[in-house]
């Protein structure tokens, strides 16, 4: 018998609250990076009604308008409508950032200091990291998590264009995908929840998006007569954004990463500078993780390495193909392979990856992962990695 199993991966829009909050946070971040590449950022926001709260710790010695930063975030993402309760040019900010700890600088810095084994960065923090690639898709991602990001992109084009001006930034898409004998081989359930205008109807909003979104985005031959789609199924999608919900930054870290597909350490990224090992150690994962595929060793993999605070040498590191793995290689000679080729310092993975630059806005949206551009996503090692099992 075939083996046939259902997956599903939800994405969200830009104008959701968590993602409202995420692209605060990273455009602090890139706004003391653009100024000052020492900068220790751990940047949280919540939004709720017409408030930003902005917390965290930064030590930075560039000079910020916090408030201009947060309503150019807000005005990006669209919520500049005038009967926006959430609008840019009128929500209250609050500002509760202190500078780092003194304690963990110590530990992040390259320096001595009492009680340090060492002289070189450490991690910023404890933490296991995973990174995973597979061959379902160009992107070398998950089937269901593209396709869920691809339709939150096509959304949000399409309402910036103004072809629709109904639509409104609150969204969300989710795609289901039956596999038979680990094959993505249909879509079996397509769910997207958009926010609107109070004087659209439901019925032109679903087909509108069924057939200037769904059929344009997901590929004809993984949709069936069968094929579900359910769009706003409550029915009424009026009241969205940090007006229905509150956001708060870090909370959508499986939307972030591979959908539920790839296993997640539990550390979130946006905020957070390259010290910050949640973040620089699983963009390093996804960087391995995707050569290992390029070079043709497995077809599916996964990578998972974990850190001690202050420490600069990961505790472990773990390589599992699934039994993908190419004929006559173990996952063993992988993992050394990959020691050989990389380096999982602190230190090193930020410079390997040029992590040091304002770049994160550019990650907020639609998942860390599979977009072209971005530096973990080059395929530049696989040669390297060839080589290395070659002359184990």
């Amino acid at each position: 018998m075939a083996n046939s199993f259902v997956f599903s991966s939800e994405s969200v829009g830009e104008g959701h609250p968590d993602k409202v909050a995420d692209l605060i946070s990273d455009s602090v971040l890139d706004a003391c990076l653009a100024q000052d590449k020492s900068s220790r950022v751990a940047c949280e926001t919540m939004v709720k009604s017409n408030m930003v709260i902005l917390a965290g710790e930064i030590t930075t010695n560039a000079k910020l308008n916090y408030e201009s930063i947060v309503r150019e975030a807000i005005r990006h993402i669209g919520y500049t409508n005038g009967d926006d309760v959430f609008h840019a040019d009128q929500v209250f900010i609050n500002n509760y950032l202190t500078k780092q700890s003194s304690d963990i600088a110590q530990g992040v810095d390259a320096k001595k200091a009492k009680g340090k084994k060492t002289a070189e960065q450490g991690a910023g923090d404890q933490g296991i990291m995973f990174g995973y690639a597979c061959n379902e898709t160009p992107e070398l991602m998950p089937t269901p998590i593209m396709f869920a990001h691809r339709l939150g992109r096509e959304l949000t084009a399409i309402r910036k264009s103004g072809k629709a001006p109904w639509l409104r930034p609150d969204a969300k898409s989710q795609v289901s995908v039956r596999y038979e004998n680990d094959k993505p081989v249909e879509v079996v359930n397509v769910v997207i929840s958009t926010q609107h205008t109070a004087d659209v109807e439901h019925a032109t909003i679903e087909k509108y998006i069924i057939e200037n979104v769904i059929k344009k985005v997901i590929p004809a031959s993984m949709l069936t007569a069968k094929t579900e789609y359910l769009i706003n199924p409550t029915g009424r999608f009026v009241i969205g954004g940090p007006q229905g919900d509150s956001g708060l930054t870090g909370r959508k870290i499986i939307v972030d990463t591979y959908g539920g597909w790839g296993r997640h350490g539990g550390g979130a990224f946006s905020g957070k500078d390259p010290s910050k090992v949640d973040r620089s150690a699983a963009y390093m994962g996804r960087w391995v993780a995707k050569n290992i595929v390029a070079a043709g060793l497995a077809t599916h993999t996964e990578i998972q390495f974990a850190y001690a605070i202050g420490h600069p040498q990961p505790v472990s590191v773990r390589v599992e193909t699934f039994g993908t793995s190419k004929i006559g290689i173990s996952d063993e000679q992988i993992t050394e392979a990959v020691k050989k080729v990389f380096s999982f310092k602190p230190a090193d993975i930020t410079k390997q990856l040029n992590l040091l630059r304002p770049i994160y806005r550019e990650t907020t949206n639609y998942g860390h992962f599979g977009k072209n551009g971005l530096p973990w996503e080059k395929t530049n090692k696989a040669a390297a990695l060839r080589a290395a099992i070659k002359n184990a």
